[in-house]
């Protein structure tokens, strides 16, 4: 699959917004204590042929990029690699240091996902989604592969 990735601009809103809201439910977004507005983060969009098959919301503060929301619509096909490999290239562009995410204890796949894309668990919060959950009420209890949802794990790349 031939991927194009690039920085979103204004009109892509109308594509992007509502991929959001598919996968995160809203575009509010919480991780580590924080909330993010999704539709004012710098975004990535990954397409093909033309169709959007992935975005990729990302926030930079000092050395650090950090990804916040990661999507491939295409699942399986190198759209997850690609918005990855654009972040990193965007974080090196920007003379950041590291890369760096964070994502709950049920998400498997991403675990293995991000570990062979080279980030590192650094981190464990426990419990830490039952703050998040008074943030955001529609954060579920049960997550893939039938695993509470519970605690929050840190990765990072370090550049």
């Amino acid at each position: 699959m031939n991927i194009n990735v690039r920085a979103a601009a204004a009109d892509d809103a109308d594509r992007i917004t509502p991929a959001l809201v598919n996968s995160w439910g809203s575009t509010l977004v919480i991780a580590h204590g924080a909330e993010y507005d999704l539709t004012v983060l710098p975004t990535l969009v990954a397409e093909h042929a033309g169709e959007l098959v992935g975005v990729l919301t990302y926030d930079v503060a000092g050395d650090a990029l950090e990804v916040v929301t990661i999507d491939a619509i295409d699942r399986r096909r190198g759209v997850g690699s690609a918005l990855i490999a654009a972040a990193i290239d965007e974080a090196r562009r920007r003379e950041c240091r590291r890369v760096w995410l964070v994502t709950t204890n049920d998400n498997l796949d991403a675990l293995r996902f991000y570990q062979r894309r080279g980030l590192r668990i650094v981190g464990v919060t426990p419990d830490s989604i039952e703050h998040a959950r008074r943030l955001k009420p529609a954060i579920p209890d049960i997550g893939e592969y039938g695993i509470p949802i519970r605690d929050e794990l840190t990765l990072e790349l370090v550049l």
